[in-house]
Order: structure tokens, then sequence, then C-alpha cells
């Protein structure tokens, strides 16, 4: 079996979508797909076309993965599993202590919805410089839970996100979801930002300049950057589109196996 791509422009017109979904559905053949960085348009335009959608395909709004079983289609979303997982590997909450979740986009909506889901005490703040993405999110999570305690702020540059991080309690986790240091040179905080005591610091980002990772580095905070969430990423797909159990013993065989790639 050979893995074949297929590269869309970002935003391409909804029959795009629809004509590759259409070959998937109607291809014996294929298995399924990993969507990246199209899940919300392809989504959007294909709802009709997918004979199944998971909770969190149909709560998110978006799709990740496509998976056939016989002649149906289903549409799941699996960053919430792959982010959870991720995240347990390296981050234990302390009372008091908050996230700071730099970005609201699907991975930040992603994580975030997992946190709600599993009871996460402290405050969470998703800070964005789109008023559209912030009103998106916030929406998932009026869906998810009306009572959430979720703090959305537009940032209109890195001082803001300065103070926000030098603000937080102890032990608060630092999340850059914004895609700067990988799809953008940068960081969405400069060097005046001061990390929280015994805090944790987590670029989504594992290539690229991780101007972000090198900044929390010279503060001696834990940091991980997005290596790992890309391997459970890849774990969750693979086991949703074959339709086959990814266990944590085949995720580290998997890993040791990327790595050398790496």
């Amino acid at each position: 079996m050979r893995l074949v791509g297929c590269d869309l422009p970002l935003h391409a017109p909804r029959d795009e979508y629809r004509a590759v979904v259409e070959r998937i559905k109607r291809d014996d053949r294929a298995v399924g797909a990993l969507i990246t960085t199209h899940k919300i348009d392809l989504f959007e335009a294909c709802r009709d076309m997918f004979d199944a959608v998971d909770e969190y395909a149909e709560l998110c709004e978006e799709a990740s993965c496509l998976g056939r079983r016989a002649a149906a289609l289903h549409a799941f979303a699996t960053d919430p599993i792959s982010s959870a997982r991720a995240l347990d590997e390296f981050y234990r909450a302390e009372d008091g202590a908050e996230v700071l979740c730099l970005g609201g986009g699907g991975s930040a909506t992603a994580i975030t919805v997992r946190l709600v889901q599993g009871r996460f005490a402290g405050r969470i703040t998703v800070v964005d410089k789109s008023p559209e993405r912030l009103a998106r999110i916030r929406a998932v999570h009026q869906r998810l839970d009306p009572a959430s305690d979720i703090r959305f702020v537009l940032s209109v540059g890195a001082g803001d996100n300065d103070r926000l991080v030098t603000g937080l309690t102890p032990g608060s986790l630092v999340i850059n979801a914004t895609g700067m240091g990988k799809d953008l040179p940068g960081s969405p905080i400069t060097d005046v930002a001061v990390f929280p005591e015994g805090g944790y610091a987590w670029d989504l980002n594992y290539r690229g300049d991780l101007e972000f990772v090198r900044q929390a580095r010279a503060q001696a905070v834990h940091v991980e950057d997005g290596w790992r969430y890309f391997i459970h990423g890849w774990a969750v797909v693979i086991g949703r589109a074959f339709d086959i159990e990814i266990d944590a013993e085949k995720t580290a065989r998997m890993a040791a196996i990327a790595e050398t790639a790496r």
C-alpha cells in the first residue's frame, strides 16, 4: 500500500474539497485520509458527504481524519485525543496553576476542549489577534459547557502577550499555538516576558526556528516542543483511518522509527 498525497491551496474553492472527498468515498482502494491545514474548510464544504461524524468533529466543526468503513465514509476530529496524550506525558497541573494558550486556532480548540473535559481547575486564557478565531473557539466552548470559565483575549501584539505570560501564577503552562516559529519566523512573545516559576512551556512546533523554545529554555522552565504531539497525531489518525488499535507500545515503536528522520 502506498500513501498518496493531495495538495490543495489554503482556503481552496468548495468544489475542490468536495472532489477530493468524493474520490476517497468512491474509490474502494482508498482507506481514508489525514487532513492537515484544511480541517475546518473541508468539514464545512463536505459535511453532507459524511455518513458518520464523531463527537469531536461535531463539536469542533472540523475533520482531521477520514476513514472508510465498507461503503461508509466517517469523519473524525482527532486533535483533542492526540493533544491530551502529548500533554499528559509532561504536564501535571498544580493547585492554582493556569493555562495560557497563545493562538486560538484548531490546535488551541482541541487542547482547551480536553482541558475542560478533564476538569482542569485553574483559569484558561486563549489569546489571538483575530476576532473571528476567538469567536469560533468561544462558540465551541459554549456548545461544550456554557458554564466553563475560559477567558478570551484579543491581542494586538507581543507586548500584550508578554504581560499575560508575566502575570501567570507559579506552575502555569504557556502554549505557543500560533504557528510562529514554523509557519512564520519569530515568537508570539519577546524576551521581556517572564515565565512563571516552576512553569511549563509547550511549543506545538517541532521544526523551524523555534524561537519560543529558546526563550523558555533561557529561563529554565520545563520546555516541550511539538514532536510528541506530532507522533501522537499520526498514531491516532492511523488508528482511525485503518480502524485498528494503536496502543502505547505501537506508538513507541512508531516514535523510534520516526526519530531517525527527525
